[in-house]
């Protein structure tokens, strides 16, 4: 369900043409006041329902969703301005997660017993995982479905209530998601949605009656938020976007290499936190690869229409910084091999690759954000780590190799939350990973049950069986009992260990 008490509006717009794709309340705090109190009373509803319940009820959503799918991609598809395939298998995506967090809850989160240790022998020791109250998602418009689902799903699957604030760009999706649940729950409005602009997700963060909140967007939007949960020291998880890296090895199958990285970097408009900005390539294969990429680049068109590659670029201040970044990689002495300046026709942006780039240009230090990528000749496989990782960016990135062992090696040594040896962003479409980055990329998981428990609090619970012949937290202890404690903690903890 949607809640509003004002009357003034904002549009979205389609990207690509400008028009009106409808109108939507601008909520005010009031508004967000009143979605997160009645919230508060469908979560402890919903968090009393239990597992198979919520699995159900989840499980329809999932099912409405589905039935609704290209419905949902077409209004992806208005409001972003992205491909309506591309639309539809960001649905797809979010459904299969959707699943994943609904089926997985129960054996996740639910209660376990776990060895209590010798000293407590007589305990029966519990964990299980409760349900945090409220969680505020605040969403954004480069995968208005997948990304917040991320959240949304494994915060209503772990017995959370969900408010969530969809980008001003793409309310419409949104408000959909709300219409959906609410007709396979509609008991109790376990997920709304709150339309408005930057102040309406800002009374979201700072509302004492939200247990939590998931953000997604830039670092600069995200230190804001973090600022408007200190006050009520309401805990948040973020992802701030990154800078990543694709490195392809002397060894490397050059036309996959080619093809993952090409569509890491323009699928979307190179709109995609988890794209592909940067790409390290061995001495070896650099020349036989850079063939392959710019030939493969020249080839694709933007536009609105069903034969484009892909659509506009999405929030028109991007286009700015997108030329910005080509121009000072050109002025530092990098050459555009495929396109160049006048690659930027707004609202689109043609395929750009550059080389020869300095590592100080901001092509290579900043977001770009757009369907640009750099390339760079490496000595070795080493030095294409090394240089993948010399940002304070820490989001996922992608190995090519044909040595397993090395490949993973180098996976392994590569900062980020999240890499693919031979594809490009598989982890995303393997709902049981988390997903999440390091350093300015942000801090937390989603997805996968780290992701369901990010929206948890850890229960420890101790029950006694029986009484021992001695209780060590009493005043009735004695010297004699303290030194029988004392001599059997050292035969079970006192012996030297051999390196």
């Amino acid at each position: 369900m949607t809640v509003a008490t004002e009357s003034s509006t904002f549009p979205s717009l389609n990207p690509a043409t400008g028009e009106v794709v409808a109108e939507h309340p601008v909520q005010d705090a009031a508004a967000v006041a009143e979605a997160v109190a009645k919230a508060r009373d469908a979560a402890d509803w919903w968090g009393g329902l239990g597992w198979k319940e919520r699995r159900v009820r989840l499980l329809n959503a999932k099912g409405a969703l589905t039935r609704n799918l290209n419905r949902m991609a077409e209004l992806i598809h208005q409001e972003t301005g992205k491909t309506l395939q591309d639309a539809q298998l960001e649905t797809i995506m979010a459904i299969s997660h959707l699943d994943w967090a609904a089926r997985h809850a129960a054996k996740v989160l639910g209660p376990r017993t776990v060895f209590p240790g010798v000293m407590s022998l007589n305990q029966k020791a519990v964990l299980e995982y409760q349900p945090l109250g409220v969680v505020g998602v605040i969403g954004p418009w480069n995968y208005p479905i997948f990304t917040p689902m991320g959240s949304i799903a494994y915060a209503l699957a772990a017995g959370n209530a969900v408010v969530f604030k969809p980008s001003e760009f793409t309310p419409g999706v949104g408000v959909l998601l709300a219409e959906l649940f609410a007709n396979v729950i509609p008991e109790r409005p376990v997920f709304q949605v709150v339309t408005g602009l930057g102040e309406t997700g800002a009374a979201l963060a700072s509302s004492p009656g939200v247990n939590k909140i998931a953000f997604t967007g830039s670092g600069r939007t995200a230190k804001k938020v973090m600022a408007a949960c200190a006050g009520n020291l309401t805990p948040i998880v973020a992802e701030c976007g990154g800078k990543d890296a694709c490195i392809v090895d002397a060894d490397a199958d050059l036309e996959a290499a080619a093809d993952s990285a090409l569509w890491g970097a323009m699928a979307n408009a190179g709109q995609t936190c988890i794209g592909v900005e940067r790409v390290y390539v061995v001495d070896e294969a650099y020349d036989a690869f850079l063939g392959k990429l710019t030939e493969r680049a020249a080839t694709l068109r933007p536009g609105f229409d069903r034969e484009a590659a892909y659509g506009p670029i999405t929030m028109p201040s991007q286009l700015d910084i997108i030329e910005r970044h080509i121009k000072d990689a050109l002025d530092k002495g990098g050459k555009a091999v495929v396109g160049g300046p006048e690659s930027v026709r707004k609202p689109y942006v043609e395929p750009v690759v550059l080389t020869d780039v300095p590592d100080d240009s901001a092509a290579v230090c900043e977001e770009t954000f757009g369907p640009t990528i750099t390339v760079h000749r490496v000595r070795d496989l080493d030095e294409a780590v090394e240089k993948a990782n010399a940002t304070g960016y820490g989001l996922a990135g992608s190995i090519f190799s044909k040595n397993k062992g090395r490949a993973m090696e180098a996976a392994r040594r590569m900062r980020s939350g999240m890499t693919s040896v031979n594809s490009f962003a598989a982890f995303a479409l393997v709902a049981a990973l988390p997903f999440g980055g390091v350093g300015e990329s942000g801090f937390g998981r989603i997805h996968g049950a780290d992701g369901l428990r990010e929206f948890a609090r850890p229960k420890a619970i101790t029950r006694q069986r029986f009484a021992l012949p001695m209780n060590l937290t009493s005043f009735d202890r004695t010297e004699k009992q303290m030194a029988q404690v004392i001599q059997l903690v050292t035969m079970l903890h006192g012996k030297r260990y051999k390196r």
